[in-house]
């Protein structure tokens, strides 16, 4: 649990651009080396079932499929992850509760500027357009920022009484989104769905690629999953079909000095056209996973 002053301290300044290195330094310990092996898949379908998780979360398990996601990651307990992009913090709960109370999941958020528009759809969350009952779908409610929505889910864990990773909220830019302590300590970085939404917001993703390579250990994992577009496209629809090409992603990724060692199938759809940000007629979106390795 993290110390009550550091509570104290960020509830009284309000300064969430400083959160992530308020916790980082009241928070990080030297954590124990993962265990070597995966969990096992009965583990992983508890996780997803467990009654305490939100109704929210549990209705975005019917489209991003959590239990093969983990089993895909092949997380083990005891790791140091980096959840990208970790917005209301759907994929990050989800790993504190897989890797459990030896390890650390940091959730990164980039601080808000006038300059960057945030994406229009949450991290996790179903398109505002689409309806649900036939009738024209509400506007959602206001987002509380990621370094609040990580914190409540932290403080529902404890109270639950979950044995889970501590969630550190991480606010920093995606071209530096490591905290110094956690330099060299990761076992695994994950950035679920958000990758094309770098393009439109004019992130340096070299920088950013490079940095993530620099702060894994040798043998951490890399995992991207995203929004397919039609080959030949690279990013050039992310700020509009939200999609980006897997290819062009692989190559980005690869220039970092990663490699690929792992392809997850199990949120394709090849009856998805990929020219339109929601397909017509209406249905799952083709999205691939990629796992890259730091040799």
């Amino acid at each position: 649990m993290l110390p009550h002053r550091c509570r104290r301290v960020l509830r009284r300044a309000g300064l969430l651009a400083a959160a992530g290195s308020l916790l980082g330094a009241c928070a990080l310990h030297r954590a124990p080396a993962p265990s070597g092996a995966a969990l096992p898949a009965e583990r992983i379908a508890a996780i997803v079932a467990s009654p305490e998780r939100s109704a929210a979360d549990r209705g975005n398990d019917l489209r991003r499929k959590p239990g093969e996601m983990l089993a895909f990651i092949g997380v083990r307990p005891g790791m140091v992850a980096l959840d990208l992009s970790a917005s209301g913090g759907y994929t990050t709960e989800l790993l504190a509760r897989a890797i459990g109370p030896g390890g650390v999941v940091y959730g990164q958020s980039a601080p808000r500027a006038a300059a960057r528009t945030p994406p229009p759809v949450p991290e996790g969350g179903p398109p505002a357009s689409v309806p649900t009952d036939g009738m024209p779908a509400a506007a959602p409610p206001p987002r509380p920022p990621s370094p609040v929505a990580l914190a409540e889910r932290e403080q529902r864990l404890l109270g639950a009484g979950v044995a889970a990773a501590r969630i550190v909220p991480v606010v920093r830019n995606f071209e530096d989104p490591v905290l110094p302590e956690a330099q060299g300590r990761l076992d695994l970085v994950t950035l679920m769905f958000n990758y094309h939404d770098l393009g439109f917001l004019g992130v340096d993703r070299g920088a950013m690629n490079r940095a993530i390579f620099r702060a894994l250990k040798p043998g951490g994992f890399y995992v991207i999953a995203d929004h397919a577009g039609r080959p030949g496209t690279g990013i050039s629809e992310s700020g509009t079909l939200h999609r980006i090409e897997e290819a062009f992603l692989r190559r980005e990724v690869e220039a970092a000095g990663f490699q690929l060692v792992g392809q997850g199938d199990f949120l394709r759809n090849p009856a998805d056209p990929r020219d339109r940000n929601i397909p017509h007629p209406l249905q799952p979106k083709d999205q691939f996973v990629l796992k890259f390795v730091k040799p």
